[in-house]
């Protein structure tokens, strides 16, 4: 695959309206191709969809995608192929799963962003608000569809991201919403395992880091004393952490919080602050 494939892309809630529009006998219609961040117009005819007068999926398609309520699909050829990857390493299948905003990435049934009462885009912006202006470097633990390093970047912030996962990062090449990943020069990716990565990095190095791991049931390490350590060595004097963890008041989100809490103090941390609006904590160096 390209570095990046900017197909259209669709959900549910576009083939929806594309069918409701037909059933109207409408001949044109103002819809979005990048799951709503911005709208186009297409003909439609009684044989399809289409887009500047090319055919763009016929109605067999469209009522394919209206079918799934949460899957995002990227029209190639006249066709609507459903973005999902499966992880050879990690023998799971990631997709990206639709939602009201900034789609989510489901992996193996579990999504690792929040949307409920929120978005993706919104909460990544509430986790990099609560390290303030950011002037300098800042290191993105985990870059997953790249919300969290897009955000920092527009925060002020020259943004190291570093994922260890290559399925994730085919599925952020054909989302929409993580263009600006690959298109802010503040943004250095890298595809590496962050708990090794760390070492090679100078002390004091970072201004910021945004800690945004997966669960402690699949990435253990990522909560480890001793990556602690690591994230506290190179941070510069009086920089900031924030660490997501999950919703403080469910037990796990409790429990967790406890111990890591306890793990970043003794890593050295002076202050270890409670951030329950982005669902983690905020610790100083």
């Amino acid at each position: 695959m390209a570095e990046t494939d900017w197909s259209p892309v669709i959900s549910h809630r576009q083939a929806a309206a594309l069918i409701a529009a037909r059933a109207r006998a409408l001949p044109v219609l103002p819809i979005s191709l990048d799951l709503e961040l911005t709208k186009v117009e297409v003909s439609l005819n009684p044989e399809g969809v289409f887009q500047a007068g090319s055919n763009l999926l016929d109605w067999d398609q469209v009522e394919r995608v209206a079918a799934s309520e949460n899957g995002c699909f990227r029209i190639v050829a006249g066709i609507a192929e459903e973005i999902r990857v499966f992880s050879e390493p990690s023998r799971l299948l990631l997709r990206l799963l639709a939602t009201d905003d900034a789609p989510a990435l489901l992996l193996s049934g579990f999504t690792m962003h929040r949307f409920k009462g929120t978005s993706p885009w919104r909460a990544a912006r509430e986790m990099a608000g609560t390290l303030g202006p950011i002037r300098g470097r800042a290191l993105d633990t985990a870059t997953g569809l790249g919300y969290t390093a897009v955000a920092l970047a527009e925060a002020g912030a020259e943004v190291t991201t570093v994922e260890i996962e290559p399925a994730v990062a085919a599925i952020a090449r054909q989302n929409p919403w993580s263009r600006p990943l690959f298109d802010n020069p503040r943004i250095e990716r890298l595809m590496e395992d962050t708990s090794e990565v760390i070492a090679r990095f100078p002390d004091g190095h970072f201004r910021a880091v945004l800690h945004d791991p997966p669960s402690v049931s699949l990435a253990g390490d990522l909560y480890s004393g001793e990556f602690y350590r690591g994230l506290h060595r190179v941070l510069a004097p009086g920089g900031r952490l924030f660490h997501y963890i999950g919703d403080p008041k469910s037990d796990l989100g409790a429990r967790t919080t406890e111990g890591v809490v306890k793990r970043l103090k003794e890593a050295g941390f002076r202050k270890v602050l409670p951030k329950p609006r982005a669902y983690g904590v905020l610790a100083i160096q």
